[in-house]
């Protein structure tokens, strides 16, 4: 089952770091906030990758060819130009690094990995910039329990994001909300399950996932919250990066399930 993380944007809100790079190759701990999610998925047994590039898709490119090289040791022979690369450890993973345009909004993105997906019936979607201790396995189960389009992962931070409406008898998506407020209001924390159906929603490919496709998938009942009440953050600023930083380098990273 394959994991497509978007991560094309641009990351105006931190600056900062991504005018020298995508937000997903912003490091936590040494290591992009990009490979703490994979790890995430990995440690469930999900290894194969589609990786959403857009802005700087460049760099996680390079981050990517050269991976294996940087996780090793490695002599380096320059008269002969010929490099040894020493046996070590490395991941297990499949990963596809698309293309899909630099100004793409987030529904165009998923539209133009879709051959990516093959055959599945189902895939993983989440983005490029939130880590969570989130059990896949048992977000996965919930998903085929229910029986919908569309699953995701809903989630009680303090306020500042867009939130959801959710029928709590039946934990069904009934729709979006621009804002949350400090009221204990369930947001979208990504770490989403979708059916293969839910390309026939993304139209040209022209909207936001949650503008369009997702409040339709909604609002015909098709959409299921995954509650989760453990730990997710996202990195949209240099404070989030810096809280990050801190659980990293305390040893007590809740994300850090592997």
């Amino acid at each position: 089952m394959k994991v497509v993380i978007l991560a094309g944007g641009r990351g105006t809100r931190i600056s900062e770091e991504s005018q020298l790079k995508p937000k997903p190759m912003i490091d936590i701990g040494g290591k992009p906030i990009l490979w703490h999610i994979m790890k995430t998925y990995s440690y469930y047994g999900f290894d194969d990758f589609i990786i959403c590039c857009g802005y700087k898709g460049q760099i996680i490119k390079e981050y990517f060819i050269n991976y294996y090289v940087n996780q090793s040791d490695s002599t380096f022979m320059l008269k002969n130009r010929e490099t040894v690369v020493h046996e070590t450890f490395a991941e297990a993973w499949k990963v596809t690094l698309a293309n899909t345009g630099l100004n793409t909004l987030t529904a165009g993105r998923v539209l133009k990995i879709k051959d990516y997906i093959g055959d599945d019936q189902e895939f993983f979607l989440t983005y490029g910039d939130g880590v969570s201790n989130v059990n896949i396995q048992k977000l996965l189960a919930f998903h085929h329990l229910n029986k919908r389009l569309a699953t995701i992962t809903a989630t009680q931070p303090s306020g500042r994001f867009g939130a959801l409406k959710i029928n709590n008898e039946i934990n069904q998506v009934i729709g979006f909300k621009e804002k949350a407020r400090s009221d204990s209001a369930w947001v979208n924390a990504g770490f989403m399950v979708l059916d293969r159906k839910v390309f026939d929603y993304l139209g040209d490919g022209s909207k936001m996932l949650e503008a369009g496709p997702f409040e339709a998938i909604a609002e015909e009942g098709q959409m299921a919250a995954y509650k989760h009440e453990g730990f997710w953050s996202p990195m949209d600023t240099m404070r989030d990066k810096e809280y990050l930083e801190e659980l990293w380098s305390s040893g007590k990273a809740p994300w850090k399930v592997w």
